[in-house]
């Protein structure tokens, strides 16, 4: 890139209205990641009700979590071209549309599909697109602004589960989805009406077909699989372990919410060190932090060292998905990040698909969940060899995506 834009009022770079879509993102990821990330306030009643094991009940978030990641592919590239507004306005209705046909599902089957295909579409369109977008609209404090961004998805996951575990205490799971696919259609309308189109140019095909040929695109996409594929295991499982040591359902939900704290802080802590360390450099770091909490994890004697575990998990978390996009910049450049980014996160979408079913039946199987965590090690732990070697180059300038996306193939 160039040197900094100026700061109009409104308009361009940097300015005002980039503001605005920062807020719109930042409420967006609040709405949808609360509704995803409380889940597992939902586990044990549904199983109850539908007499299903952990297994079969975990492929509920396993469908959504694949979906809104491997969709984000496609709804990345369409904002690039058509803007988030439209997209996002998609994601309004799918969502609430979504949760509300799940309140009325007779079997799990068909939750599979009502819960699994709206809340996942619902969440590639608010997700990135709106990530996309506040790179575009930034220049000059581009990293700070996504953080701010994407810290919405910490404090929706601090604020949302404990609410619902209150809410299906009071009055059922079914009630509190209606509940909850109204609050997120209006939510979620809102900000699309405030997502605007960034002065940033649209995608090139080509491009984006020389960047998934590196070397670097490689390993951070098979990062990505390993680390989704530990991370969200222990997000659908936490809450109905904590259950099964005798913790209360609330108290058991307020560990998801422990994670959004930690989230939260490595969103905005990490995208701070990103600035001294640089993106890659920070970004392997959470990595790291990510393996560390599966040892706390698995050497967690009761509720006190959970929440321990689930801190640790939201930091190193927060930092990975905060610097992925800033990773994806200093190697590739920001030009069609939607496209890209979304592409690298259907790596995160095989994970979550196939993570909380496997722990779920894993535990079915040996009534423990030690196996289940050991996956969990031993995965985080791939990955951070998957990106240990990743280059700290920043490439600034078209010119140089070119140059170096053709170095990097050959």
């Amino acid at each position: 890139m160039g040197g900094a834009l100026p700061t109009p009022p409104d308009g361009s770079q940097d300015g005002r209205t980039a503001w605005l879509v920062v807020a719109a993102a930042f409420l967006s990821m609040f709405a949808i990641f609360g509704v995803v990330y409380s889940f597992g306030v939902f586990f044990d009643p549904m199983a109850r009700e539908f007499g299903t094991g952990r297994g079969l009940t975990s492929v509920v978030f396993a469908v959504t979590a694949f979906l809104f990641f491997v969709l984000g592919a496609m709804t990345g590239p369409v904002a690039d071209r058509i803007g988030p507004c439209r997209v996002v306005l998609v994601g309004a209705g799918a969502t609430g549309g979504g949760l509300i046909l799940t309140a009325a599902v007779p079997s799990i089957w068909l939750g599979y599909l009502t819960f699994g295909l709206g809340v996942g579409l619902g969440t590639a369109c608010g997700y990135v697109p709106m990530v996309a977008a506040v790179g575009g609209w930034f220049e000059r404090r581009r990293a700070l602004a996504i953080g701010i961004a994407v810290s919405g998805i910490g404090v929706g996951t601090l604020a949302v589960p404990p609410v619902a575990a209150l809410m299906v205490g009071s009055m059922g799971w079914r009630r509190t989805y209606v509940v909850l696919g109204v609050a997120a259609l209006m939510v979620l309308s809102a900000c699309a009406l405030a997502a605007r189109r960034p002065p940033a140019g649209p995608q090139k095909s080509r491009r984006l077909r020389r960047v998934v040929r590196t070397r670097e695109f490689a390993g951070l996409y098979c990062s990505g699989l390993l680390s989704s594929f530990a991370l969200f295991l222990a997000f659908v499982h936490i809450v109905p372990y904590a259950i099964k040591l005798g913790t209360a359902p609330v108290a058991a939900a307020g560990l998801v919410s422990v994670i959004g704290v930690g989230s939260t802080v490595g969103r905005l802590g990490l995208g701070g060190a990103a600035e001294r360390l640089g993106a890659v450099r920070t970004f392997q770091l959470s990595v790291g932090i990510l393996i560390a909490s599966y040892v706390l994890w698995y050497l967690a004697p009761g509720y006190l060292a959970l929440a321990g575990f689930a801190l640790v998990l939201g930091l190193g978390y927060g930092g990975w998905v905060a610097l992925s996009p800033s990773v994806m910049a200093d190697l590739f450049g920001w030009e069609g990040l939607g496209g890209s980014l979304g592409l690298l996160y259907t790596s995160a979408g095989v994970g979550a698909l196939f993570g909380p079913p496997f722990a779920g039946f894993l535990v079915d199987a040996t009534n423990s969940y030690r196996p289940a965590i050991l996956t969990a090690l031993g995965l985080a732990v791939a990955a951070g060899f998957a990106i240990a070697r990743l280059p700290i180059r920043r490439v600034t300038s078209d010119a140089e995506v070119r140059v170096e996306t053709r170095r990097r193939v050959s």
